[in-house]
């Protein structure tokens, strides 16, 4: 009981600890909504210890927030509506076309934030000063400018754990062995098959990134910040701390540096906010059960091919559940009367309501979290990126029925459905998941702001930074000593044999002297 009284006041003493205010700017110029909801939970509790806050996204504040500033980028905002709007010819593309498509719109991504009235004010005024700079590290490399520019710390933030390209900011490892390509449906235990093609992918992967996209992000970085002093390179070896949205929890233990830490769930607020009242009293009323269905934030459910969203009316019309469905457009024709339509839902306050039994999702990581955390069996219908990853992982823990989109059909998505309603393994398969990631020991969110907060107070706390951040590819991977040793060896080998070949040349020169001379007795 002693032990358990210390233990609260040490952590209640770590949460309060005095840090001055702070001016922070923080650059999400990803227009993908779930990746700014992760940011926004992080920032505005900054903002209400008194920090203040300037926010770069596409995503302003409906309503004001004390001591948080929006600069709104209207300019990104089909990138990915543009990729996501034809979900036919993406469920074409291969896993390094996927990639590849990602990478391009980073390199269309960046020049539109520098190119923003508001950004060129911004970096043209003398009297703009910041303490931090928090920065998503998905294909903002020329960004990283800005630390340089405002000569302050800088911080990452990854709204889908780590890669290759974040291992490089910090010095982590993550060995192709064990650790999947996020691109990739494998898991930590992978056949040799698996094994094989994770190398290739990452390795491919690595190649692309660093001999075309980077050194073109390089170019962006030296036409916006033509008088920088140090180039994008060292800055990339300057990062404070990387906050990942991942937990063990949510995947697999794995191994990361001191100055990455995991807030996987940093969103979720403990307390889940009301309902809005139609929606309670629908949920309330769903006697035998609600399902909510969402494909997301970027993919659309109003653009899927009329067989498929033909196929979701029979299914969901042929059920006694009610279905909450996530339909970015008023009217939805032929809609079943157990079907409820909104274009948008407060999804962790859904998932809470005890009468929802089954999430139907994309498998996006925020919402395989949040599934995990109110503990809701999941028929996962994976489209591009983590999300093949996130289902199948989801389906090997046993929480989860995993549907193929491009095969998808009436039979298949009423007998997955089927086995998460009547079937009680998959609810209390989640169930022990969300109890792992319930049990820490400070909330994600707590988490998050101490280790902010301990970068200024620490003047940038490099002294986080490992030194493996230093290395270049042949150094960090010791192939440079290797070569070395190699090399010694085949020297020393090519030595051995030749003095081996001398010497039975030697003893055969005197065999041979000893046999002329033998004739000629």
């Amino acid at each position: 009981m002693k032990f358990g009284l210390i233990f609260l006041i040490v952590l209640g003493s770590l949460l309060t600890r005095e840090t001055e205010s702070a001016k922070i700017l923080s650059v999400f110029a990803f227009p993908g909504p779930s990746q700014y909801i992760f940011a926004s939970a992080i920032l505005k509790n900054l903002a209400e210890r008194g920090h203040e806050v300037t926010s770069i996204s596409m995503f302003p504040q409906q309503k004001p927030v004390k001591n948080f500033r929006d600069i709104y980028i209207p300019e990104n905002a089909n990138l990915v509506a543009d990729l996501l709007t034809d979900v036919d010819e993406m469920q074409q593309l291969s896993e390094l076309e996927n990639m590849m498509a990602m990478y391009d719109i980073g390199l269309s991504m960046c020049p539109n934030v520098f190119r923003n009235k508001e950004i060129q004010k911004l970096l043209k005024s003398s009297e703009e000063k910041f303490d931090l700079i928090i920065m998503e590290l998905f294909l903002a490399e020329s960004l990283y400018g800005l630390a340089q520019h405002f000569n302050a710390p800088i911080v990452g933030l990854s709204t889908f754990g780590t890669t290759s390209f974040i291992d490089r900011v910090v010095g982590n490892t993550s060995p192709p062995s064990f650790l999947p390509s996020v691109f990739t449906p494998f898991d930590t235990k992978m056949t040799y098959r698996e094994r094989l093609s994770n190398f290739i992918h990452i390795g491919i992967d690595n190649l692309y990134y660093n001999f075309f996209y980077l050194p073109k992000q390089e170019e962006i970085y030296k036409q916006f910040f033509p008088n920088a002093k140090i180039s994008l390179q060292e800055i990339q070896k300057k990062f404070s701390l990387v906050l990942l949205n991942q937990h063990f929890s949510l995947s697999y233990p794995r191994p990361y540096v001191t100055n990455m830490i995991e807030v996987g769930g940093v969103h979720i607020k403990q307390i889940p906010d009301p309902l809005p009242q139609e929606l309670q009293a629908f949920l309330d009323n769903a006697t035998e059960g609600a399902i909510y269905f969402s494909m997301g934030s970027n993919l659309k459910s109003k653009d899927l091919p009329p067989e498929k969203l033909q196929i979701f009316l029979n299914v969901f019309r042929s059920l006694k559940q009610k279905v909450l469905w996530k339909f970015e457009d008023t009217e939805l024709p032929n809609k079943p009367d157990n079907v409820y339509i909104s274009k948008w839902y407060p999804q962790p306050s859904v998932l809470a309501h005890p009468n929802v039994k089954a999430f139907i999702t994309h498998g996006g990581l925020l919402s395989t979290t949040e599934a995990i955390y109110h503990a809701k069996p999941v028929l996962g219908i994976p489209m591009f990126a983590d999300q093949p990853m996130n289902v199948a992982n989801a389906v090997k823990r046993g929480y989860a029925k995993g549907v193929d989109f491009k095969t998808l059909n009436e039979a298949d998505l009423k007998l997955g459905l089927s086995e998460l309603l009547y079937n009680p393994i998959y609810t209390q398969n989640v169930q022990m998941y969300s109890k792992r990631l319930r049990d820490q020991p400070m909330t994600p969110v707590e988490t998050a702001i101490f280790w902010l907060e301990y970068v200024l107070r620490h003047d940038g706390a490099l002294h986080l930074r490992n030194t493996g951040a230093d290395l270049n590819f042949w150094q960090y991977h010791s192939i440079d000593i290797i070569l070395t040793i190699v090399g010694v060896i085949l020297f020393v080998l090519s030595f051995i044999t030749l003095v081996i070949y001398k010497l039975i040349g030697l003893i055969y020169g005197k065999r041979s002297k000893r046999k002329t001379k033998s004739k000629q007795n």
